[in-house]
């Protein structure tokens, strides 16, 4: 059985979470199998092993769950995009719009050196709003966007042609 298989079995729909009408799509089922989050793990760093990766950026929060697994597996650091507000030091902040509002999401200011290489990890991509915030957080931070990665992409929602124009490697195993 293929890991996108496995990983799709696994994963867990909650209707209605966390309003009526979105069917969120809850992986902490997977958590429970370590042997299934080795493999993820593999499958995520694996298109960005030969690329010199410096840091691996982990939105807030999901993103916190497999990031530093990466970086631990490429040798690399692991940095927090957070929502405003979360992070104690000196913040660089990009504001997104939401079907419903805005919303800000903040990295530390020292969180990278220029031109370092960077990989942004989440569990799951829709609109690619956050994504793409992120991507533009990056960037103002001095970081260089090696790609994007993901469990899980809600491909009807083309969230990945936001981030195209900050990278066209965008990873997703179960789509």
């Amino acid at each position: 059985m293929s890991l996108a298989t496995r990983l799709e079995a696994a994963i867990r729909t909650i209707s209605d979470f966390p309003r009526k009408g979105i069917q969120f799509k809850d992986i902490t089922p997977v958590l429970k199998d370590p042997a299934l989050c080795a493999e993820i793990v593999e499958t995520l760093v694996e298109p960005f092993i030969e690329m010199e990766v410096d840091m691996i950026a982990g939105i807030e929060s999901r993103g916190f769950l497999f990031g530093p697994l990466m970086a631990q597996r490429l040798g690399c650091g692991f940095t927090l995009v957070r929502k405003k507000g979360k992070l104690p030091a000196q913040t660089l902040e990009q504001s997104y719009d939401l079907e419903y509002g805005q919303a800000v999401i903040e990295v530390h200011a020292d969180a990278l050196k220029r031109g370092q290489r960077v990989v942004i990890h989440d569990d799951l991509l829709a609109t690619g709003g956050t994504a793409a915030a992120a991507g533009s957080l990056i960037q103002k931070a001095g970081g260089e966007i090696l790609g994007f990665n993901f469990l899980i992409e809600l491909a009807f929602l083309e969230g990945a042609k936001k981030l195209e124009p900050y990278s066209k490697n965008i990873v997703s195993i179960v789509k």
